[in-house]
């Protein structure tokens, strides 16, 4: 019923002439909160209430989500409930942008969730346990610090070995080039000559595939780090990542108008917003001192 009710989920959300990444996103987030109530055993036949809406927040808050991931969860978790609403799957309007957002005060610095130095070694012995294509996964997010949804769709073409860059096409179609570090860059060629010649899709022209198709899926990334944080004991999604990608520039002094460059920003104010803030667990760490 639920796997039903999702599709006419999405095609309510084309019709309603939403753009297909923002519909990825959604379905993303819906069927996140849907494993959240199948995790919790919940009632089956109750698609979405206020209770399982606030406790799936708290749940998040919890986990150390940031602000900014959880107020996108709660829009998307709005859409679908106008959705529900309108198909008569439920009987109320549970969920209100205004009452429910996570508000933060004009002009307050932003903060990001970075993995520290230890869980990055931590990270780094578990790639060497995993697969080529895993192992590469996690060096281009951690080394490169680029999106998920750039990172699936690199295509052979966009590596250029003899220089050892990177061509990513970003938002907006603005494409920028990144250095690749002498691993990963390796870790690209070992993948080339093993999992990823003897795939499937040997000919695709993306560089990463799966089993089942020539292009890997965002949410296949996301779940692959999510089993590996829960492997490993912390929290690890790829917005993290790029986070950590970011931070520790920066804290190596690389200036903020590289940092915003590498990194794809729309302008420098926006790597100010969120990058020369000290992360939480610094802050905490120099309080720790006095």
């Amino acid at each position: 019923m639920t796997e039903n009710i999702l599709e006419s989920f999405r095609q309510w959300l084309i019709e309603d002439g939403r753009a297909i990444a923002t519909i990825d996103s959604y379905m993303n987030d819906i069927r996140k909160f849907n494993d959240y109530l199948v995790e919790k055993d919940c009632d089956p036949e109750v698609l979405l209430s206020r209770f399982y809406f606030t406790s799936y927040m708290k749940h998040l808050e919890v986990e150390g989500m940031a602000v900014s991931t959880r107020n996108k969860k709660v829009n998307s978790l709005k859409v679908y409930n106008d959705y529900l609403f309108k198909s008569r799957f439920v009987d109320d309007i549970f969920i209100s942008i205004k009452r429910d957002k996570v508000k933060i005060a004009h002009g307050s610095e932003g903060e990001v969730s970075v993995l520290t130095d230890a869980q990055v070694e931590q990270f780094l012995f578990h790639l060497e346990k995993e697969t080529q294509r895993n192992k590469l996964i996690g060096y281009l997010l951690l080394y490169t610090g680029i999106r998920v949804t750039e990172l699936v769709d690199i295509k052979i073409c966009d590596v250029d070995q003899l220089t050892s860059h990177l061509t990513v096409r970003g938002k907006g179609g603005k494409i920028r080039e990144i250095p690749l570090r002498k691993d990963v860059l390796e870790a690209i060629q070992v993948y080339m000559r093993g999992e990823r010649g003897n795939s499937k899709f040997p000919k695709s022209p993306f560089l990463l595939v799966s089993q089942r198709a020539e292009k890997m899926h965002r949410d296949a990334v996301r779940r692959l780090l999510e089993i590996t944080g829960k492997q490993l004991g912390f929290h690890i999604h790829p917005h993290m990542l790029r986070h950590t990608f970011c931070t520790r520039l920066i804290r190596n002094g690389v200036e903020i108008s590289t940092v915003s460059k590498l990194a794809g920003h729309a302008g420098i104010n926006m790597t100010v917003k969120y990058y020369i803030n000290t992360s939480k667990e610094e802050k905490q760490n120099a309080v720790d001192l006095l």
